[in-house]
């Protein structure tokens, strides 16, 4: 989903993205463009058609999950996506709250992120379908007291923070591993420690580093 993006990024995910593969469990190569739905709504349209579009993108990627699918979902960007939500809520006269988003922000970022999981899809044939959502936040010259940011942070368990300085050094991907982190260690330790029973103890001492 290109929420609020500029048209001619949009352009360019429609050029480059059917130039690229993937390869399949049974080893066929396949373009990427055949499994891929793209949501644009750039910033010159409407604002009520930007506030829908993560919407309609989590319905899709619901869709295809009950068809038996695992669906990962990218919303690029949810802080325009608030943006767009602050100026419905501003033409509607509604009580503004912190930096002007409406005070649901919040319980509206949660009820998209909840829509991620796994599922036991109901009907025949038995099937399992899974969404993952990946949200990309813009905070504003990197202030992470950003409403959009801290509303994020307070609901997502696992975050990724891009690091301007490691990009500019031609570093990618860029991921600032010390303000990075991952809720799921624990739940996963069962896979770590059948498939790679060290990780548990060299994480733990890169932690100590």
């Amino acid at each position: 989903v290109g929420c609020g993006e500029r048209g001619n990024e949009m352009a360019e995910v429609l050029m480059d993205f059917p130039q690229l593969t993937m390869t399949l469990p049974d080893g066929r190569e396949e373009s990427v463009m055949k499994r891929t739905t793209l949501v644009a709504n750039t910033s010159n349209m409407p604002v009520a058609a930007r506030e829908a579009s993560i919407y309609t993108g989590i319905t899709i990627a619901e869709y295809f999950r009950d068809m038996g699918y695992n669906v990962s979902m990218m919303a690029d960007s949810t802080s325009r996506w608030a943006e767009a939500l602050r100026e419905i809520s501003g033409r509607l006269a509604e009580m503004p709250a912190d930096s002007g988003y409406p005070a649901y922000l919040a319980a509206r970022l949660a009820s998209f992120y909840e829509r991620a999981g796994k599922v036991k899809c109901l009907g025949g044939p038995e099937r399992n379908g899974s969404v993952t959502i990946v949200g990309a936040v813009s905070p504003p010259g990197g202030d992470f007291s950003d409403p959009v940011t801290s509303a994020t942070l307070s609901i997502v368990q696992v975050f990724w923070g891009l690091d301007k300085k490691l990009a500019q050094r031609k570093h990618f991907p860029s991921v600032n591993w010390l303000i990075s982190y991952s809720k799921y260690s624990t739940a996963l330790e069962s896979f770590y420690e059948k498939f790679d029973p060290d990780f548990i103890n060299i994480r733990t001492k890169a932690r100590e580093v």
